[in-house]
């Protein structure tokens, strides 16, 4: 099977590439604005179906391809955090987090000629109490400037992380053990995933 990232996250490429997973990536743009009222779960599932489709319909998809879609965002609250606007925004963001326990949600889609599978999983970040010291010198690092809630773990900001529930590769951007399960499901033959329901 011929797999197909559609994503422009240098980070998700890495993850699949870390994992052993051969691709191509073709990064699409969707709207990313959220729908009044919508679950952060359904936000990013929808976000990742709507990437999966858009790669779908610009690839001659054949058997032998599965796309995959994938959305993360960084939840307080109920509260979506983004990224970040600029600095004053990135830092607010940081000041929020600071001591809390927030939750790092990633959708995934993946098609195949066969099926369309979905999938949503959910991580809970700790970050200690952040001084201002500390906030002013990670937004001036830059680090978090294209990142949702303005951090990346797998950098500078592991430092402010002393606790994660649940899959550390999520709050990269992609929860690659969950991902593998879906790719091996969509590469199973048609009457194999058709008995599945």
């Amino acid at each position: 099977m011929r797999l197909i990232l559609a994503s422009a996250s240098p980070r998700r490429a890495e993850l699949l590439a870390a994992a052993g997973y051969s691709f191509e990536v073709r990064a699409v743009d969707i709207d990313e604005r959220s729908l009044p009222d919508e679950l952060p779960a359904d936000y990013v599932q929808r976000l990742a179906a709507g990437k999966s489709l858009r790669a779908l319909e610009e690839v001659n998809m054949g058997d032998g391809y599965i796309v995959l879609g994938a959305d993360t965002a960084v939840v307080l609250g109920g509260q979506i955090l983004g990224k970040p606007r600029d600095a004053e925004d990135a830092a607010r963001m940081l000041r929020v987090l600071s001591g809390r326990t927030h939750q790092v949600f990633t959708g995934v889609s993946g098609r195949s000629a066969a099926a369309t599978l979905t999938l949503v999983e959910e991580t809970a970040v700790t970050f200690v109490r952040l001084t201002e010291e500390q906030i002013a010198w990670y937004v001036a690092s830059g680090e978090g400037g294209d990142k949702a809630g303005g951090y990346g773990i797998q950098g500078l900001a592991s430092r402010f992380v002393p606790r994660i529930q649940g899959s550390y590769s999520n709050v990269v951007g992609l929860p690659v053990a969950a991902v593998d399960r879906l790719i091996q499901r969509l590469s199973r033959p048609v009457r194999a995933l058709a008995s599945e329901g």
